[in-house]
C-alpha cells in the first residue's frame, strides 16, 4: 500500500523517522500524495472536468494542476470562481489554495489590490469572477482552472474564458465542481474536447475529520442530497417536481441584461422554529416587482441563524434594497417574530403571513409564474435552485424535510404577483366577521352562552339574520 494512502497512524509512525529535509520536500511533493482520480488524464484533451463530493479534495487538485502547468512554462494563467470572494478566499487564500501548496521560497506572491498572482518565474494569473463576464474579453490565457463552475450565475462565462485561452501549444483548462444538473454541466458531458473524472467525499475519508462522517453523513447519506453532495452523482429532475432545471435554466437573465427599476420590494423570511444544532434553515429571500408584473428574485440569504441573528440580517437586506416590506410567517413564532423584527428597527414596514394551506398549495401559483416566463433570478441561487427542484406535491407528506429556502420564495411572490383567489377574499371577509362577533361577545354582560356554528355556515347565517330582525 502507498505511505500516502496508509492509515493515518502508521503514515505519522513512518513519517517520523524522516528528517526535517526530507519531510519538507515531501509534504510539497504532490506526485506522491494524490490519488491516481486527482492527477492530470492522459491523451488529448482541452477541458478536463473534475465531478466530486464535498471533501474530495476538489481545490487541492486545481491548485496542483496550476502548479505543474507554471513549473511546465505557461505564463498566462485564470483563475475564475463563482464570486471574487470565492477566488480570494478558496482558490488563492484557502486551505488547499495556491498560497498553501508551494514551498515558502517558491510560492507566488499574492496583489489583492489588483486580483492577481505573481510567480518567482514570470508567470501571473489573473482572478475573475464569473458574474462579471465581460471581463474576459481582451486578457488570453494558456491555462486557466474554473471552480464550482455548476453555481455560476452566466454560463456564458465559460465561453467567453474559452475564446481568450489560445496562448501556447497546448492551452488547456481544469474544472473542479460539485455536480448540479444544470445546463453547462451537460454540455460539458457530451463534449468531445473534454475528458470527465468522478469521485465522492469517501476517497478522501482519512483526511478529513471524523466528526463530518460521523455527523453530515449520518444525515445526509442515502438521501437525494446525499447522492448529489457526497457521491457526486448528477441527478436527473425529480417526478412531480413543481420546479424544473429548465425552467430554472429560462429564468436565468441574457448576458448583459440591465435590471429595470423596482416598485415594490419585499425581503420574505420563513423563519426557523429553534436555533439548536440540528434547527431547519431560515428562509431570508429578497425579491422585487417590476412596473410590468414581472418578477425578480434579488438575493437568498437564507441560513442557519439565531433569532437575532436573522432579524439583522433580513433588516440589513431590507435597507440595503430599499425594501418596502418584510414579510414574515408567523405560524411557528407568532407575535415572537414581529417583536424580533423591530428589537432590531421598530420602524420596519411589516407584514405577518399564516400557512392555512399545504406547502405545494401554496407554491403553484408562483410555480405557474415560472411557467409564464414572469420571474428571473438576478444571482446565482445554487441552493435555492436545488431546494425548488425537489419540491413535488407530496411533499407535505414526506416527513424530516423543511425547503425553508422555497417557503420564503413562495411568501415574497405571494406577496408580490399572486392574485388572492376568490375564496381566499370569501374567507377573510368571514374571519373579519368571527373577530367582530367574539368581539361583541366579550363586550356583551355575561350571560346564557350563544350556540357556536360555523362561520358562514346556514345555521350562522339564520343566528346573524335573527339578531338584526330583534328589536
Amino acid at each position: 500500500m502507498r505511505l500516502a494512502m496508509a492509515p493515518r497512524p502508521d503514515r505519522e509512525k513512518i513519517l517520523r523517522q524522516l528528517e526535517p529535509e526530507q519531510l519538507d520536500a515531501l509534504h510539497y511533493d504532490w506526485t506522491f500524495w494524490a490519488r491516481p482520480n486527482q492527477l492530470p488524464p492522459a491523451g488529448n484533451w482541452r477541458v478536463w472536468m473534475l465531478l466530486a463530493g464535498r471533501g474530495f479534495g476538489k481545490t487541492r487538485t486545481g491548485a496542483e494542476f496550476i502548479r505543474a502547468r507554471v513549473d511546465a512554462g505557461c505564463r498566462h494563467v485564470a483563475l475564475v470562481a463563482p464570486t471574487a470572494a470565492d477566488a480570494r478566499d478558496v482558490m488563492v487564500r484557502g486551505e488547499s489554495g495556491l498560497l498553501s501548496i508551494y514551498p515558502p521560497s517558491e510560492a507566488p506572491i499574492y496583489h489583492p489590490s489588483i486580483r492577481r498572482l505573481t510567480w518567482p518565474n514570470g508567470a501571473e494569473a489573473l482572478l475573475f469572477s464569473a458574474e462579471e463576464p465581460e471581463r474576459f474579453r481582451g486578457p488570453q490565457h494558456d491555462v486557466a482552472w474554473c471552480d464550482e463552475v455548476a453555481a455560476w450565475r452566466y454560463p456564458e462565462a465559460l465561453d467567453m474564458l474559452l475564446l481568450g485561452l489560445r496562448l501556447g501549444d497546448d492551452p488547456r483548462i481544469v474544472i473542479t465542481t460539485t455536480p448540479r444538473p444544470v445546463k453547462l454541466i451537460r454540455e460539458l458531458l457530451i463534449d468531445p474536447t473534454a475528458v470527465v473524472t468522478r469521485g465522492s467525499s469517501y476517497e478522501n475519508r482519512i483526511n478529513l475529520a471524523q466528526a463530518f462522517f460521523d455527523q453530515i453523513i449520518r444525515k445526509y447519506e442515502g438521501t437525494r442530497l446525499g447522492r448529489q453532495e457526497i457521491d457526486a452523482e448528477l441527478l436527473d429532475d425529480v417526478p412531480g417536481a413543481l420546479w424544473t432545471r429548465a425552467l430554472i435554466e429560462a429564468a436565468r437573465p441574457p448576458m448583459g441584461f440591465l435590471q429595470p427599476e423596482m416598485i415594490r420590494v419585499v425581503v420574505a423570511i420563513d423563519p426557523a422554529a429553534t436555533s439548536g444544532e440540528d434547527a431547519d434553515e431560515t428562509g431570508i429571500i429578497v425579491a422585487g416587482k417590476d412596473a410590468q408584473g414581472r418578477g425578480y428574485v434579488l438575493a437568498d440569504l437564507s441560513g442557519h441563524y439565531t433569532p437575532t441573528e436573522w432579524a439583522r440580517t433580513a433588516i440589513a437586506a431590507y435597507r440595503s434594497h430599499g425594501a418596502d416590506r418584510v414579510v414574515a410567517e408567523v405560524n411557528n413564532g407568532g407575535e415572537m417574530v414581529e417583536a424580533t423584527l423591530r428589537m432590531i428597527d421598530y420602524n420596519v414596514s411589516y407584514t405577518a403571513v399564516r400557512a392555512t394551506r399545504g406547502k405545494a398549495v401554496r407554491a403553484e401559483p408562483v410555480s405557474a409564474l415560472y411557467e409564464q416566463g414572469r420571474i428571473r433570478h438576478m444571482a446565482a441561487l445554487p441552493k435555492l435552485e436545488d431546494q425548488m427542484c425537489q419540491f413535488t406535491s407530496d411533499l407535505d407528506r414526506s416527513p424530516g424535510q423543511s425547503p425553508d429556502r422555497v417557503d420564503a420564495l413562495v411568501w415574497a411572490f405571494t406577496d408580490l404577483l399572486v392574485e388572492p383567489m376568490e375564496s381566499q377574499g370569501m374567507y377573510d371577509l368571514y374571519r373579519r366577521q368571527a373577530e367582530a362577533l367574539e368581539a361583541k361577545k366579550a363586550a356583551a354582560p355575561t350571560g346564557r352562552p350563544e350556540p357556536s356554528y360555523a362561520i358562514g355556515s346556514t345555521e350562522w347565517a339564520a343566528q346573524q339574520a335573527e339578531k338584526e330582525s330583534a328589536p
